[in-house]
């Protein structure tokens, strides 16, 4: 009985310590190791860019920026009073950070009605649909991180009514996003898994 005790005290240690498959990779700030720890991260990306003409490297910087590369991200919660939970932010979650609506009319549109934004090839899958949608709404290129991101961030409407252009703290983070664009493909350039 107590072999019994111990295997199973074991496998749950074990399993504790898993972090699971929705758990970022370590060094998020290098291409070259985010995709050689999660090689079904390269497969999502390039599937998205064969699809939707969207690079890797924007896709990354976007999904660092919108979820640290964390599946299960979800907006904080806010609070009444400064201790009573009245619900999250918003309702964004995943990888790619997709709203509820938005999420429904990506199924909808693409017919793809099991995709979940926890899965790393939906969510890159999404995000390639939304950037296309930037391009053809609004004119943003593909490779455009940083007039991407805005799109992303507001809203196709909001994007062309130039709603970001009051947020100056969203107008540093779409900064951010180029730049961070331009290391990852600067890095994936050198990377022989990328080649």
């Amino acid at each position: 009985m107590s072999r019994l005790i111990s295997a199973l005290v074991l496998l749950m240690a074990v399993a504790s310590c898993g972090g699971g498959h929705k758990a970022p990779p370590r060094n998020l700030d290098n291409a070259c190791s985010i995709i050689q720890q999660r090689p079904d991260y390269l497969k999502a990306f390039r599937a998205t860019q064969r699809r939707w003409g969207v690079p890797v490297h924007v896709q990354m910087a976007t999904i660092y920026h919108e979820s640290r590369f964390r599946g299960d991200a979800r907006t904080p919660h806010q609070y009444l009073l400064g201790v009573i939970p009245i619900g999250r932010q918003s309702s964004a979650y995943g990888y790619s950070q997709a709203l509820d609506g938005t999420w429904d009319d990506y199924r909808h549109d693409t017919g793809r009605r099991r995709a979940k934004r926890d899965r790393i090839s939906d969510a890159t899958d999404f995000m390639g649909w939304y950037m296309r949608k930037s391009l053809e709404k609004n004119g943003i290129p593909l490779y455009d991180a940083r007039n991407q991101y805005l799109a992303y961030h507001e809203g196709h409407y909001g994007y062309s009514r130039g709603s970001y252009r009051s947020k100056a703290w969203l107008m540093r983070v779409a900064g951010q996003v180029e730049a961070r664009a331009q290391t990852y493909q600067a890095q994936l350039a050198t990377c022989r898994k990328f080649r």
